[in-house]
């Protein structure tokens, strides 16, 4: 039986947490090529706050629907992800002094976010791709003291 639940308990945990590691440059100074994070999926981010988002491909968007909130880490660990700090959330006032690619609002809309990287000349962010759909957030990394 205590086997039993510690494969629930682990199951339950790997579907809300997620060991990701860093591809690139485009978080630097913050986090370096190859360094690993925890995300806590599904929690709602704040600005400041560096989230895990599904990299769209290229300008175009999406290929595949979003991933449902509770899907099982192969799921996860098939999709393309990218690492990026929160700026706007709805109805945050769009950063002005920012050229964001496709936005012309006054306030980022509902379900919607500004993601920028920390590195702006090593980053495909929200400069080039404009808004990025919260339900394309895995999670918010878990940074130490939080």
């Amino acid at each position: 039986m205590i086997a039993e639940k510690t494969l629930i308990a682990t199951a339950a945990l790997t579907r809300r947490l997620v060991s990701v590691t860093v591809e690139g440059v485009s978080m630097e100074p913050a986090f370096q090529d190859r360094d690993q994070v925890l995300v806590i999926r599904r929690r709602r981010p704040r600005p400041g706050q560096v989230v895990v988002v599904e990299s769209p491909f290229g300008r175009q968007g999406w290929r595949e629907p979003p991933l449902p909130a509770r899907a099982a880490p192969p799921l996860v660990a098939a999709r393309h992800w990218m690492i990026k700090r929160v700026v706007a959330l709805p109805g945050d006032a769009v950063p002005r002094g920012l050229r964001l690619a496709n936005v012309s609002d006054e306030r980022v809309p509902a379900g919607m976010a500004v993601l920028l990287g920390d590195n702006p000349s090593s980053s495909f962010d929200s400069r080039e791709f404009g808004y990025f759909p919260l339900v394309r957030v895995l999670g918010v990394v878990r940074t130490p003291g939080r």
